[in-house]
């Protein structure tokens, strides 16, 4: 069976450019058969990017509307994506998307993927200009995702390296880099978790890759870990973007992947 699909997408209850409607008209356009919501859950110390509480609330009842909507011509899934920072009831979801955009030190909230300037005025400000001991900070927050709250997906696992593609931020070959990262995946899959292969970066000019870096994908598949693509998509442009080169590498690496949830 050919199941277009995907799981991560923002909308303008966010900091998505378009509304649910056009991404679901876009989506049926592109051929897709599932289309998952996954709005950034209220995240309090930082509302710029976030749906507030009120959104939240007509956020739910206008995916709920469309999925009964266009339920003829398209499955339609209500989801959100839990920062680990996060507030929010998950009793109402079909899904949820867990990962970390922040990394908190002496009580500052700091970004990991807002721009490479701001990332390194952090680590020189609170980590002393040791950006291996925010990674590993980084890293120890995605691996206690599942104590903090349930989830399904984890939301592009290696964010921490936005920047980083050409290798001039750090090395991701070298052991700390390595050993804080596959800590995190060795303890998410021992919750069975599933590993989204996020295309989002690509479409946005950050990264030619995929996240995961393959370096990571092996060791997923080394643990026997599953991973579904997903596109991150903040516009009907990126719904399926790139998705055929995310394809390309789980079929060289030989990784096991679910198409629908």
């Amino acid at each position: 069976m050919n199941v277009k699909s995907n799981f991560h997408t923002h909308t303008t209850y966010c900091d998505g450019k378009n509304t649910p409607e056009e991404m679901i008209k876009s989506a049926i356009e592109k051929g897709f058969t599932h289309l998952g919501f996954s709005g950034h859950a209220y995240t309090s110390f930082d509302l710029s990017w976030c749906m507030s509480k009120e959104k939240t609330k007509e956020y739910k009842n206008e995916i709920l509307r469309l999925k009964d909507k266009y339920k003829n011509e398209i499955s339609i899934y209500l989801g959100l994506e839990m920062d680990y920072y996060s507030e929010e009831n998950l009793a109402d979801y079909d899904y949820i998307i867990g990962s970390v955009h922040y990394v908190e030190k002496n009580g500052v909230y700091y970004p990991v993927d807002e721009s490479e300037e701001i990332l390194l005025n952090a680590v020189n400000d609170a980590w002393n200009g040791d950006i291996y001991a925010f990674i590993d900070d980084y890293y120890s927050l995605v691996k206690n995702l599942p104590k903090r709250f349930d989830f399904d997906i984890v939301g592009h696992i290696d964010l921490v390296t936005k920047f980083n593609e050409s290798g001039n931020l750090f090395d991701e070959n070298c052991d700390k880099y390595k050993n804080s990262a596959y800590c995190a995946i060795d303890e998410l899959l021992s919750y069975h978790k599933s590993f989204e292969v996020n295309t989002g970066a690509i479409i946005r000019g950050y990264r030619t890759k995929p996240y995961p870096s393959d370096m990571l994908l092996t060791r997923i598949k080394e643990g026997n870990g599953r991973v579904i693509i997903s596109a991150d998509a903040h516009s009907v442009d990126g719904l399926d973007f790139a998705f055929d080169k995310a394809q390309e590498i789980i079929d060289s690496l030989k990784i096991k992947q679910i198409k629908v949830l």
